[in-house]
């Protein structure tokens, strides 16, 4: 099973990178004038965007300065540690939804203090990929389309994250 794993993480992104273009060109998609109008239209929603990320960004500055995270932990570390989630990978579950590079600065440092085979450090890179920055991608992309009630979308992003969270730790405990 690792070795399929290897196998499949090695090839899946220059796999992607052959066969899209193909893909592509097999349709009559003009690949290259496609992706340069794209390149256009990214810069002008990059000019867009950037009130949302001041705001957001604000706001994660001051969640975590003002001690309200590391309150949340100390609430529930017993309870994670007693069910076998180590609790160094749970500031990296609470970080993951709201800063990509919050979470891989504290996923980097756990790899660093445990150890790159560390089960520790497989646990955080195995939630690095299974979870997304929901936070970044509400204020992000709907902002950049102008999409004000998000209904729904938060919970379902935090609810996914917390599902992610949990299979990437039983995943690394079933497979390491």
């Amino acid at each position: 099973m690792v070795s399929f794993l290897h196998a499949l993480s090695t090839w899946a992104v220059p796999m992607m990178i052959v066969l899209i273009p193909l893909y592509a060109a097999y349709r009559k998609v003009p690949v290259y004038e496609t992706f340069v109008d794209g390149a256009k239209d990214g810069f002008q929603t990059a000019i867009g965007i950037i009130p949302h990320l001041v705001g957001m960004m604000t706001a994660i500055s001051m969640f975590r300065a003002s001690g309200a995270m590391d309150a949340m932990l100390g609430l529930v570390r017993p309870l994670f540690e007693r069910i076998g989630i180590p609790g160094e990978v749970l500031p990296l579950g609470m970080l993951r939804p709201i800063t990509g590079a919050g979470s891989l600065a504290y996923a980097t440092d756990l790899i660093k203090t445990h150890g790159p085979d560390s089960m520790i450090a497989r646990i955080a890179s195995t939630i690095q990929g299974s979870t997304d920055t929901t936070l970044y991608v509400l204020t992000v992309y709907f902002g950049a389309v102008g999409i004000r009630k998000s209904r729904y979308a938060l919970k379902v992003g935090l609810f996914s994250d917390a599902v992610g969270f949990f299979a990437a730790v039983a995943v690394c405990w079933l497979l390491f």
